[in-house]
C-alpha cells in the first residue's frame, strides 16, 4: 500500500468513516491512539464517537479500564445517495479493497 500524498488537503473519507474504521480494526484502542491515526485532536475524536454512538452506529462497553467499541453493521448511510446502503457494506468494501490491493504482486 503508498502512503498517502503529505501536502493533500482532501481525503475521500470523513473523519467520522476514519474513526469508524480505527475501531472496527481495534476495537480495544484508546480515543488518544486513533486521534493519532486519524490525525485530528482527541477531542474531535470524542465528539465523533459520542455522535456515532447517539446514532446507534456504535457501542460502547467498559472492560476493566478500558472503553471496546463494537459497530452495528445494519446502521444505514445518512446520505440520500448512500442511505441504501449501511456501514457493513462500507466496511466490508473498505476491508474488501485493502486485501485486494496488500494481496497484488508488486
Amino acid at each position: 500500500m503508498t502512503d498517502p500524498v503529505p501536502d493533500s488537503q482532501w481525503t475521500f473519507l470523513t473523519n467520522h468513516s476514519h474513526v469508524l474504521l480505527c475501531l472496527v480494526r481495534e476495537p480495544g484502542s484508546t480515543l488518544r491512539q486513533v486521534a493519532e491515526r486519524v490525525g485530528i485532536t482527541e477531542r474531535a475524536v470524542q465528539r465523533i464517537v459520542r455522535e456515532l454512538e447517539q446514532a446507534g452506529v456504535l457501542t460502547r462497553a467498559r472492560q476493566g479500564r478500558r472503553n471496546t467499541y463494537t459497530v452495528n453493521p445494519g446502521f444505514h448511510l445518512r446520505h440520500p445517495l448512500e442511505a441504501h446502503r449501511t456501514v457493513g457494506h462500507l466496511l466490508a468494501l473498505l476491508e474488501e479493497a485493502e486485501a485486494s490491493l496488500t494481496a497484488r504482486p508488486t
